[in-house]
């Protein structure tokens, strides 16, 4: 019996994992998207994502599953019921990237307002977070979890330094680059966004290794 419940657990990790690999990937194709303007890229972010929530609902119904027939206790009970709530936050994150392939429509047919610079470096934030809150997961690594907690400082500054230049540089002189400004704004909330993600998943990810609640305790953080 423990043998069987064992692989469940092993299961239910891999599947976490191929989820983050799909979400991640969704990422950086549907920022590729938006820097060659590619328009079958993004619908083919948006048509995967059909895949990502079949495998949301898959671990989903696993978990459910491990939770009612086998009654885990303490650290197996922290690992299924974060598994769970990582779920939940990588399809989030994977919508997100659909949101960004929908923005990418809206500007595959114009010419770039500007060179894409700030953007791309919050994509790399936001992969990198994603990554290291994962690895933090599959490493029971607390360290590496703080980490991505304190790097969303980063991934705030550049978004907003990007929504400042696009509003004050460009809308606010010229009302008319509105139309390729905007999703351009969006696009930035839609990374910052899942840089919040990676953060929730790594402060899950230190509920689940010592059984303390860091959220909205940036500071206590800090300190440590």
């Amino acid at each position: 019996m423990k043998r069987h419940f064992d692989d469940e657990l092993k299961n239910l990790n891999n599947n976490l994992l191929r989820m983050a690999i799909f979400s991640e990937e969704a990422i950086y194709k549907s920022v590729e998207a938006l820097k060659n303007r590619d328009k079958n890229l993004a619908l083919k972010v948006i048509e995967d994502d059909k895949k990502i929530d079949e495998l949301e609902l898959l671990i989903e119904e696993a978990a459910i599953n491990l939770l009612a027939l086998r009654q885990p206790m303490a650290r197996d009970l922290r690992f299924i019921t974060t598994g769970m709530k990582i779920n939940a936050e990588l399809e989030r994150i994977a919508d997100l990237a659909v949101n960004i392939s929908q923005n990418v429509l809206e500007l595959a047919d114009e010419p770039l307002l500007k060179p894409l610079i700030d953007i791309p470096k919050l994509t790399v934030i936001a992969r990198q977070m994603v990554k290291k809150s994962i690895d933090a997961f599959i490493e029971r690594d607390e360290k590496m979890a703080q980490e991505v907690i304190l790097n969303d400082c980063e991934a705030d500054k550049l978004r907003d330094l990007i929504q400042k230049e696009l509003t004050d540089e460009y809308m606010v002189k010229d009302g008319t680059t509105a139309p390729r400004a905007i999703p351009l704004l969006l696009v930035a909330r839609h990374l910052e966004r899942i840089c919040d993600h990676a953060t929730n998943i790594a402060e899950d990810v230190i509920y689940m290794v010592r059984a303390k609640v860091v959220k909205h305790h940036f500071e206590e953080l800090k300190n440590e």
